[in-house]
């Protein structure tokens, strides 16, 4: 892992008047896992469009497996597989169907398009399903197919925008063994988004995005040494003990929509807190420092602050049913 897959040089990005990237520079080794992790509105997907040569950064410069994304796409794309967060599977096709039209995109020889759909398939265990309409697959079903799609031609990179939202744990375990497989057998390079801060645990590098700028960038240990705080989290009884925590203690994080954080390295101050409002809670637990309260501590927001209509996706993946 010493030469670079991804090089991003002060890249720039504007919607109207507001700022998506603001000067963003970073390297990615090849060969690595590598995490983005930020806020909904960061700056996130913008990065990955300009990276998948969706979009044209208004600045700078990014580089991927060797092309310049502006000056070179088609070759910056046939070195990267990409998983959107949206599907984009072709649902009215089979799953061999969606793979034969992938290979004849990337112009793979018949042979090789039919050697390597089977072998990605079996991967990611739906080769029983390969001659099945992608419309009947469960969410899960259709994830490991995108992800064999990305796979087909060997891409050098492979970018997952919010790979796993919506499924359920086991899939989203099984997802991520694949892909540490590969990563062991052929040195494939790995970016992520995710709002699930677990998988990327033991990322080679996380890097963490807000209004468009990196704010931190190391290791996972690294940054929990540096960054890390331990955490109280409360649930207050009623709205009322609510109210009257987050007057007293103003630098207290809502976590969801009933419970809180506070920061809990002074035992001094959480014993004082502790004496105030014991009769006003629930539950009470503390928590070490994670990668969870290393965002939180950097950005004051919790990471898990997905949108209504996301928990409302994973809602629907579980009650769609179908197979597995």
């Amino acid at each position: 892992m010493t030469s670079a897959a991804v090089t991003v040089e002060d890249v720039r990005a504007t919607y109207g008047t507001k700022a998506a990237l603001d000067g963003v520079s970073l390297t990615i080794p090849r060969g690595s896992s590598f995490a983005l992790l930020g806020p909904n509105g960061a700056g996130k997907t913008t990065l990955v469009n300009i990276l998948c040569t969706l979009r044209r950064p208004d600045g700078g410069r990014a580089v991927v497996a060797g092309a310049d994304v502006v000056r070179q796409p088609t070759k910056a794309r046939r070195s990267i597989g990409v998983v959107f967060q949206d599907s984009s599977l072709d649902d009215r096709l089979s799953a061999w169907e969606n793979l034969e039209f992938h290979g004849l995109v990337y112009g793979l020889a018949p042979k090789v398009r039919r050697e390597r759909s089977a072998a990605v398939l079996a991967l990611v265990e739906l080769e029983d399903w390969r001659d099945e309409i992608v419309r009947s697959f469960s969410g899960g079903m259709r994830r490991r197919l995108e992800i064999a799609r990305a796979l087909l031609h060997e891409p050098e990179i492979l970018f997952l925008d919010e790979p796993t939202v919506g499924l359920d744990a086991q899939t989203r375990q099984r997802i991520w063994q694949y892909l540490d497989q590969l990563r062991r057998e052929r040195e494939l390079t790995v970016l992520t988004t995710t709002h699930y801060i677990e998988e990327v645990e033991s990322a080679d590098m996380v890097c963490i995005i807000d209004h468009g700028k990196i704010i931190a960038q190391a290791p996972p240990d690294d940054l929990k040494a540096q960054y890390g705080t331990r955490w109280l989290h409360i649930l207050p009884r009623d709205a009322a003990a609510t109210a009257a925590i987050l007057a007293r203690y103003p630098n207290a994080q809502p976590l969801g929509s009933h419970s809180l954080a506070l920061p809990a390295d002074e035992n001094a101050v959480t014993d004082a807190f502790l004496a105030e409002f014991r009769d006003s809670l629930s539950e009470v637990r503390f928590q070490e420092p994670t990668l969870e309260s290393v965002f939180l501590s950097l950005t004051g927001r919790e990471l898990r602050d997905r949108a209504d209509g996301q928990r409302d996706a994973e809602k629907a993946a579980g009650k769609r049913g179908g197979r597995r």
